[in-house]
Formats: C-alpha cells, structure tokens, sequence
C-alpha cells in the first residue's frame, strides 16, 4: 500500500514537471513571436557581416512580420562566414528571385532581416522549404544620410568658407575704414558737442533765465503804466483831430469855397495850365534866342 502510494507521488511529480516544460517551452517561444501550433517553412542565408543581427529578430514582407530569425551560425575559416536560418509561415510562397535583405530596424541600429520580392514574380516557380536564398545588404541609416547629404553639406561649407571671406575682405577694405573712422570722428564730435552743451547749461543758462524775468518784471511794470494813463485824454485828443480832418474835408468839397473852387473850378484848371505851357515856351525861346532880351555892351553902345 505504502509502495503504491510512492508511486502515484512520483507519477504525480512526473506530471507537473512534464506540464512545467511544455509551459516554459510555450511561454519562451511566444515571447520569441513562435507560433508553436502553426506550420513554419525555413530558409537560409549567407553573410560577410550580419551588423549584430540577433536570433528572434524579426522577418518582414513589406512591412509585414512573416517570420522570425531562428538561428546564426558562423564559421571564420569560410567565406561568408555567417549562416542565418529563418522561419516563416508555410502559407508565405517566396517566388524565384526574391532576395533576403539584411537592413536596420529602427534608429537604434537593431538589424533585421526582409525579403525582396521580384517586380515580374511568377508564383508558379518558387522556394522550397531548407532553400538557400540569394542575400544583400541595405545601406544603414548613416549611410544613407552620408550619400544624400554630404555633397549638400559639403556644398553648403564652400559657399560658407567663400561667405567668410568675402566678409573678411570687406571688413578689411578701405571703404569699411573710412566708414568707421567718419563714425569715430562724428562720435566724437556729438561728444564735444554734448560737453558744450552740458556747460552751456551749467553756465549760460541761469543767467539767461534771470535775463528773462528782468525783462518780464519790465514788461509788466511798462503795462501797469499803460493802464494807469489817463486814457479819456487820449481819446479826447484823438476825437478832435478826427474833427478837423473832417471840417478840412468838408471845406475841400465845397464849391464855393477857396479851396473847393481850386480843387473843383476846371476853367481855372485849363487856364493854369495854358499859362504854363506859354511859360515853359518862353524859358525855351530865351534860352535859344538870349540876345532878343538881353543886351549887354561894355563899351556901351
């Protein structure tokens, strides 16, 4: 009965150990991304240098995940010296002339492995599971940018370095000199200038200042005076000249007055002219005919 027992115990044990490897067996390769209950075909590949590619890395079809990396093997004394065996789902057909491409996956430069698939592909003649694949090796990202942007960086540092010195030449020109020596000397004029004006201010100003209320006390002592004038005695002044031009006026516009008949009588008018004329006749004809007036004899006649 005893034995019986010892024997159920270690059926028992057996059991849960059996249970326990098939579980970490199962967990292990689906952390791996192996799909244990699924059929898988393997491929082979050779490489020089396989740039850290690492067992369960993954297995791409444009983008897609097909399989995984299952195992890389190497020997140093063959060329290439890197065998790499691939799983992917035996529902993938890989027609002829698909390659298996080496590239980076990701900016951390972890490699993976994609197959290239011919651009005619004819699916009625394709690789077979345990087949060697033909294999090529992408350019990584750095090699990427190197080709693509060192002739632009290397074009970008000529037109800098040219930049430079034609800076350089036109700081060093007599132009810029001059420039700057004119800056100089205007510079230092504005700070003379500023000097002058600063004692100006000092100096001149509050004498100036004092200048100003002199004249303002005077101006406003001259106005105190004009308003203390008897100003009704100037209009009254200014009421009687105003009178007499106007009697004067009065008198120049009656015709029968002295000054009316002068300034309105045009007989009087014509008559001083003609006597006019005759005179200016007279003073023409003795100056022209001076003996018809005067004689003159010294021993008499």
């Amino acid at each position: 009965m005893k034995q019986n027992n010892n024997t159920k115990r270690v059926i028992k044990v057996g059991i849960v150990a059996i249970i326990s490897l098939f579980l970490l067996y199962f967990g292990l390769n689906f952390l791996k991304g192996i799909d244990i209950f699924s059929s898988v075909k393997n491929y082979y590949g050779t490489y020089e240098e396989i740039g850290g590619l690492v067992p369960s890395a993954p297995v791409y079809i444009k983008g897609y995940k097909v399989g995984q990396v299952d195992e890389v093997k190497y020997d140093f004394t063959k060329t290439p010296a890197f065998t790499i065996t691939v799983s992917v789902s035996a529902d993938i057909q890989l027609p002829k002339g698909t390659e298996m491409q080496l590239f980076d996956d990701g900016l951390m430069g972890g490699k993976a492995v994609q197959f290239i698939l011919p651009q005619q592909a004819s699916y009625t003649n394709t690789y077979q599971d345990n087949d060697t694949l033909p294999t090529v090796v992408a350019g990584g990202l750095i090699d990427l940018l190197a080709g693509d942007m060192l002739p632009k960086i290397t074009s970008a540092v000529n037109h800098i370095d040219s930049l430079s010195i034609s800076l350089n030449t036109l700081i060093n020109g007599e132009e810029i000199q001059q420039t700057l020596k004119s800056l100089k000397n205007t510079t230092n004029d504005l700070a003379h200038s500023s000097a002058q004006l600063k004692s100006l201010m000092q100096n001149k100003l509050p004498s100036l200042v004092e200048n100003v209320d002199v004249v303002v006390r005077d101006l406003s002592t001259v106005t105190n005076n004009l308003t203390k004038t008897d100003l009704a005695k100037t209009l009254n002044s200014v009421d009687s000249v105003m009178n007499n031009l106007q009697t004067l006026t009065t008198q120049l516009n009656d015709p029968n007055g002295t000054l009316g008949l002068l300034m309105n009588d045009k007989q009087l008018y014509l008559n001083l002219s003609n006597t006019a004329a005759s005179a200016d006749k007279l003073l023409i004809d003795l100056k022209e005919h001076p003996k018809r007036y005067v004689h003159f004899s010294l021993f008499g006649k």
